[in-house]
């Protein structure tokens, strides 16, 4: 791209400048790749997020199973910015936007003007209005909810050494990357580690259930890959229903729509995504499930200065996945846009390269779908997709720390699995306490 030369300085201050002031809500995978390029352009960017950090949101299964720590999946967005030419981070959380003044509303610090918006707020847990399922379940769409599921785990386990009447049942819901994810891992912690941390306990009083609505798991990949899917969570003992809607979830039990009944000492819902609240009152065109709609040079509909980014966002007549690598790929095109605005340029429609997608579904076994080439495509299942999947979610994360702590992390649990694969350390959570919110709170 031709950068104009007020654009192009690296050590252009964040301050009053030449370039244009850009603030960007949401500190994810959109809003971090739209900062970079806008400040090594030349931009003056603020992150706005109500958290002090970014989350790498794929790998907080792990947190919530015990394989990773918080820290080794967070990242400091001050650190982020100070790395960042011409960055600054506000931690604040947005209260409104004034679209006409051209001013973002903050809770913390007071209001911030801005030329041009970019809105990468992401989403939070979506529960389609079934009856009890926000206030009987658990979400591992945020750190602090992950953590939170991960303190039930552990006390219910430690609970099943010392009351031998008791069984621990757990139901998740969502036959997608993140249900299938947290189904596998529950599972093989079960049956290899529990005989090891629990030798008193019978691997027989932990059942682990997969409920999807659809006909299948992981509905986007090829058949192939969905039947090894399935195959391997039934060979980890996972008992796996499609087809199946939840109807409502009660305190240690959840109703199906067939009038049947699950136990569940634990529901964890991985059943979707939906738009914070808070978006509503912003004053845009909103789509399916309270996402921004934008056009398809991702600039909100009836804007000509504001951009909506990832998940949040709805391209109108084009919806996209709502994974990391769309958002990335937005946050780029969208500071590209503004770069082009500035030089006088048109905006172009944004055009999205999958590059595939991938699953883990426990130790040793993932699906790797490839994007084609030429009409052709690579499928990888088995232990080479799984090393694929380690090595690309260890290659995203931000900073070299966190990339060092988690490949040891992972690598220890893989190599002593048989002796720690349940070594959950956590706080134990009181009988009958409140899940504390674990309704729809993704960190932007």
């Amino acid at each position: 791209m031709n950068i104009p030369s007020v654009l192009r300085r690296p050590d252009a201050a964040s301050g009053p400048g030449p370039g244009p002031r850009v603030v960007i809500i949401g500190g994810g995978f959109g809003g971090t790749n739209a900062a970079r390029v806008l400040g090594r352009a030349g931009a003056r960017v603020v992150i706005v997020d109500k958290n002090p950090y970014t989350c790498f949101q794929p790998l907080l299964y792990q947190v919530a199973t015990g394989g990773l720590n918080p820290g080794d999946v967070t990242y400091r967005l001050r650190s982020f910015a100070a790395r960042t030419p011409n960055c600054r981070f506000r931690r604040a959380r947005v209260t409104g936007v004034d679209l006409e003044a051209r001013r973002v509303e903050c809770d913390n610090g007071g209001p911030i003007d801005y030329d041009y918006l970019i809105l990468a707020q992401g989403v939070g847990a979506n529960f389609f209005g079934t009856p009890g399922a926000q206030e009987h379940s658990y979400t591992i769409y945020t750190r602090t909810d992950s953590v939170r599921t991960r303190d039930v785990i552990l006390s219910n386990l430690e609970a099943l050494d010392t009351d031998r009447g008791r069984n621990f049942d757990v139901v998740v819901v969502g036959g997608g990357p993140t249900g299938v994810e947290m189904a596998g891992t529950l599972a093989e912690m079960k049956s290899i580690g529990i005989p090891a941390i629990f030798p008193d306990v019978s691997v027989d009083r932990v059942h682990v259930t997969l409920v999807e609505m659809a006909e299948h798991l992981l509905m986007p990949f090829d058949a192939r890959l969905r039947h090894y899917t399935r195959r391997q969570l039934h060979r980890r003992g996972v008992d796996v229903r499609t087809t199946t809607a939840i109807a409502e979830v009660r305190e240690g039990s959840v109703l199906l729509r067939d009038g049947s009944t699950l136990p569940a000492d634990m529901v964890i819902w991985a059943a979707g995504v939906g738009a914070h609240e808070d978006v509503m009152d912003w004053g845009l065109e909103l789509g399916r499930g309270g996402r921004i709609l934008v056009g398809p040079d991702l600039r909100a509909k009836g804007q000509d200065r504001v951009f909506a980014v990832g998940d949040g966002a709805l391209i109108e007549g084009n919806p996209l996945p709502q994974l990391a690598q769309p958002a990335m790929q937005e946050g780029v095109w969208a500071a590209e846009q503004i770069l082009d605005l500035e030089a006088g340029r048109r905006t172009r429609s944004f055009s999205y390269r999958d590059k595939g997608t991938m699953a883990t579904i426990g130790r040793n076994a993932a699906v790797v779908q490839m994007a084609r080439f030429h009409g052709l495509r690579i499928d990888v299942t088995g232990f080479v997709a799984w090393l694929a999947w380690v090595g690309l979610h260890l290659y995203f994360l931000l900073g070299g720390r966190n990339r060092l702590q988690s490949m040891i992390n992972l690598a220890a649990r893989y190599l002593t699995f048989s002796r720690q694969a349940s070594g959950i350390i956590g706080d134990i959570v009181d009988e009958g306490g409140d899940p504390g919110g674990a309704g729809p709170a993704a960190e932007g």
